[in-house]
This record gives structure tokens, C-alpha cells and sequence, in this order.
């Protein structure tokens, strides 16, 4: 291992599809804070022209739907939604369990009166999940509307707003409109006891996933936890954090790998969605990446 964090001579990826090449293969990720372990040093280790694309969650899901890329970290949602075509690559996901802190939905009137809910357009996961919530507390699940990523929280005029990323980690900014908020991340915690997966490397289809391909996530997602340190001084400023709020965050409100507990959390994710009508039916046990 170099010091910068690619592999001597860098990481020979296998061919992920019979016949073609492995430098045509489109990796896309998450462009938040949160993706930064899972990263670090990515984009050395793809042998040219291997490309890596930095989006939102949301655009990320349509490209890898649409063909436009072959590998993704998606939201996990959008996974279950095409369990006949997707298939996990690797254990390195974006998890919590507890508070998350980056994902939010804040009030401008109590929980339970909320009827409009607009919603981040960077997000897919955090949407389902709000509903399921907002159905498991209230037994109903408000209108939603769409929030654009550059739109302003509070001119928002819904009766509450789902923000994810950076806006999301300093809600006392918004607090004189909305005077409270959830962490979805606590929620959902406190409704199962269970950890919460937002996102997973996911590929389209088995012809794109291969043994090494998960070695090379693994392996820059524990690099990159090794060095999360360097990663928060390197980020911080940018996000609007000092540097042990940074810290913070990635080290101790984040969680990187699918454990079993984690696994569990995303089972009963998946079961809830079915329930609500949020994923299309599907027999779950012809997936076993949704078990093992």
C-alpha cells in the first residue's frame, strides 16, 4: 500500500462482463460527506478509463436504472426495488445506529398534525423511511412535494421539510420556523432497535460483480476509516464543520460495514416497505444478499 492510499502498481480489477473490457467500467457515488471513507482512494485504484462519478443519491439510482452506470453506491430503497436485476457488490455500506445527524425532517408544526412534507431531491431512502414513520407513529402519511437541492429551507412553506447532507447537520439554523425536528436515524432506532442502511455498492446485474471488485471497496472503505482523522481536517471547512464536528460524524455516527446487525436493520427496512407498498412484492428469498 502507498502512502496516498492506492495499492502498488494499483488494483487490477477482472473483467465484470464476459468479452469486455475492465477500463469501460462507470462507478458511481454519492457526492455527500458521508461517502468520503467509503472513497479514499477509489478513483487511483480503477485502471484507466475506469470512471468514477460523484452524484446525488437520487441521480445515481436513475443512472444505474437506465444503463448509464454499472456500479453504484444507491439508496437502498432503490435496491429492493429491483431485486431481480441488482445485486450487492459488497459489505461497505453508509449505515448508523442511533442518530445520524445529516438526515432530518423538520417542523413547522407538530409531528402529528403534518399533512405536507416536502422532500429533498437528493433522496429516495430517507423518503420511504419518512413514510414508514410518519405511518407507524400516526397511522397516515402526508402529501409530499418536491424540495429542490439549491431551494431555500425556509421560504419552504410545507408543514415540514425532509433535508439530507450538510443543511441537515445544523438545524438550530432553522429552528425560529421549525421548532422541532426528527434525526431519522434515532427514529428508526427507537421504532425497531435495530441500525439503519442508507446506501450500498450495488451492480447491475452479476455480470458486473465480482470477488475482486469487493475486495477493492472493502479495501478502500477500511483505508479509509483507518484514515478518518485526515479525512475530517481535509473536509471539514468545506462542509460547513469544525474539524471535531467532522470528526464526530464520520467516526462515531456513521457505520461503514454490513454487519449482522446491520443486516438485520435492512431486513426489517425491506419488510416495512413491502408492507406499505413502498417496493413491489418479490420473493425475497431468491435474493440471498438479503440474508447472508
Amino acid at each position: 500500500m502507498t502512502g496516498d492510499g492506492t495499492l502498488a502498481g494499483r488494483a487490477t480489477i477482472e473483467s465484470f462482463e464476459a468479452g469486455r473490457s475492465t477500463g469501460d467500467v462507470r462507478v458511481g457515488a454519492v457526492a455527500y460527506l458521508n461517502t468520503k471513507p467509503l472513497i479514499y482512494g477509489l478513483e487511483n485504484r480503477l485502471p484507466p478509463p475506469a470512471s468514477l462519478r460523484l452524484e446525488l443519491p437520487s441521480r445515481l439510482a436513475t443512472e444505474l436504472e437506465a444503463s448509464s452506470l454499472d456500479v453504484g453506491l444507491i439508496p437502498a430503497v432503490e435496491y429492493f426495488r429491483h431485486l431481480d436485476r441488482y445485486r450487492r457488490v459488497s459489505n461497505a455500506v453508509i449505515a448508523c445506529r442511533g442518530p445520524v445527524w445529516s438526515v432530518r425532517i423538520l417542523f413547522r408544526t407538530p409531528p402529528e398534525r403534518v399533512r405536507t412534507l416536502a422532500v429533498d431531491e437528493g433522496s429516495r431512502t430517507s423518503v420511504a423511511l419518512s413514510k414508514i414513520l410518519f405511518q407507524s407513529r400516526f397511522g397516515f402519511i402526508p402529501q409530499t412535494v418536491p424540495f429542490g437541492i439549491t431551494e431555500d429551507v425556509q421560504a419552504c412553506r410545507a408543514d415540514a421539510v425532509l433535508v439530507i447532507g450538510d443543511r441537515a447537520m445544523k438545524p438550530e439554523r432553522f429552528q425560529e420556523q421549525f421548532p422541532s425536528d426528527w434525526d431519522l436515524g434515532q427514529e428508526w432506532f427507537d421504532l425497531t432497535g435495530l441500525p439503519f442502511v442508507f446506501a450500498m455498492w450495488v451492480a447491475r446485474s452479476e455480470r458486473f460483480a465480482s470477488a475482486t471488485l469487493a475486495r477493492v471497496l472493502e479495501e478502500c472503505r477500511d483505508e479509509g476509516c483507518a484514515r478518518v482523522e485526515s479525512i475530517a481536517e481535509q473536509y471539514a471547512a468545506r462542509y460547513g464543520l469544525t474539524h471535531e464536528e467532522c470528526l464526530d460524524y464520520l467516526a462515531h455516527y456513521l457505520r461503514f460495514r454490513l454487519n449482522v446487525d446491520e443486516l438485520a436493520g435492512l431486513n426489517e427496512f425491506h419488510r416495512r416497505c413491502l408492507e406499505s407498498g413502498l417496493v413491489p412484492a418479490s420473493d425475497s428469498r431468491k435474493h440471498p444478499s438479503l440474508h447472508e
